[in-house]
């Protein structure tokens, strides 16, 4: 797998939804990556292609629990303190299946990219992924843009590529609009003890 460096916003993105499937985040919704179907689901979701699932071959019971190792590693990455934190911890990931990047001529033009190991397990791929991901945003946006959701009792973290930086919420789908429902009947309530 050839992972541009251009496009670490596709790695960042990808690294907070996986954190999103967790039980921790999910809550009374549990595991949202249960099964090795789940994960083949989350992989289509976001147009990832790994080398480890190509030819058709679906992902194994192992791979799933890999994953769901690598997502607290995800989560720890996104929690740091300072860019050097986070830094070191990218790294980490991108040592498990990330080679030294290559420059290919393309549209005219050279791109960057971190070609994966071959035979890479699928938790090592999706992990350079991940990792070129957050790196790319600490180099680009700065560690600032690593978050935690702002939506009450919402115990998910993410990292915002969006270009003016103001994103508030892991999921704004479910966690904004479930805090815009609350706002809005805590309105009406108010509206209608006052008359």
């Amino acid at each position: 797998m050839d992972i541009s460096i251009t496009g670490y916003t596709v790695g960042a993105a990808v690294g907070g939804d996986l954190v999103g499937t967790s039980p921790t985040v999910r809550g009374d919704a549990g595991e949202a990556l249960p099964d090795p179907g789940a994960l083949m689901r989350f992989l289509s979701e976001h147009d990832v292609r790994l080398d480890a699932v190509a030819d058709r071959r679906g992902p194994s019971a192992d791979d799933v629990r890999d994953v769901q190792l690598l997502r607290r590693e995800v989560r720890g990455i996104l929690e740091t303190e300072t860019g050097d934190q986070a830094v070191a911890g990218g790294i980490v990931l991108l040592r498990r299946a990330g080679r030294s990047p290559v420059l290919r001529r393309e549209d005219g033009g050279w791109q960057w990219y971190v070609p994966t190991e071959p035979g890479a397990p699928l938790a090592a791929e999706l992990a350079a992924l991940i990792a070129v991901g957050l790196l790319g945003t600490v180099r680009a946006l700065g560690h600032e843009r690593f978050r935690a959701c702002a939506a009450p009792g919402c115990r998910g973290v993410f990292a915002d590529t969006s270009r003016a930086g103001r994103r508030r919420y892991c999921m704004p789908g479910v966690c904004g609009n479930r805090l815009n429902v609350a706002n809005h009947r805590a309105r009406r309530r108010t509206g209608s003890a006052a008359r």
